[in-house]
């Protein structure tokens, strides 16, 4: 089980299988459940992900919310055999995403691509460092880092570009230390 320095268990994001449709009874009823048996400290979130969606009939716009994982039910949690067995018991939960039926926890990679929780980066360079682009348009690029912005995820190269220095907006994934 994951664990934090103090030694103590990390929650952390599961998929949960439903039945098409039953998403929402599944977070009410799980959320229902943890409160009944005062398990906050164990189950912290329940999130049925939902994404705007714009539809155009009769020449009217329409804005609506649609399930981006039908089916799906993302749960931060601390896998212990009380919460496993809470959320496994609820109505219209058919399991755990894992193998052989345990509980696998969603990456970083993961949570930061979904959206819905923000994860902060590690980085290895700090301004003044030389880094090589690794991807897009200036791949194999190289420059000095002049500025980074952990809440944007971005950081600003010098890279030298036809006879002169220009900065660059990159994403921390587009750069590595050299």
């Amino acid at each position: 089980m994951p664990q934090d320095t103090n030694n103590t268990e990390v929650a952390r994001w599961y998929v949960v299988h439903t039945y098409s449709g039953y998403e929402n009874k599944v977070k009410d009823t799980l959320e229902k459940a943890v409160e009944n048996s005062n398990m906050q400290h164990l189950i912290q979130e329940v999130v049925v992900p939902l994404e705007e969606q714009i539809e155009i009939k009769d020449d009217k716009r329409k804005t609506t919310l649609r399930k981006v994982f039908p089916g799906y039910v993302l749960i931060k949690m601390i896998v212990t055999e009380e919460s496993w067995y809470i959320v496994r018991n609820v109505r219209g939960v058919t399991g755990f995403v894992g193998a052989g039926g345990k509980p696998v926890p969603l990456t970083n990679e993961e949570i930061r691509n979904m959206g819905f929780e923000k994860v902060p980066v590690e980085v290895d360079f700090v301004v003044g460092d030389t880094v090589q682009v690794i991807a897009g348009p200036l791949e194999s690029f190289i420059g000095v880092v002049q500025e980074i912005n952990l809440e944007k995820e971005k950081v600003k190269v010098l890279v030298s570009m036809f006879g002169r220095e220009t900065p660059v907006e990159l994403e921390f994934s587009q750069i590595q230390k050299m």
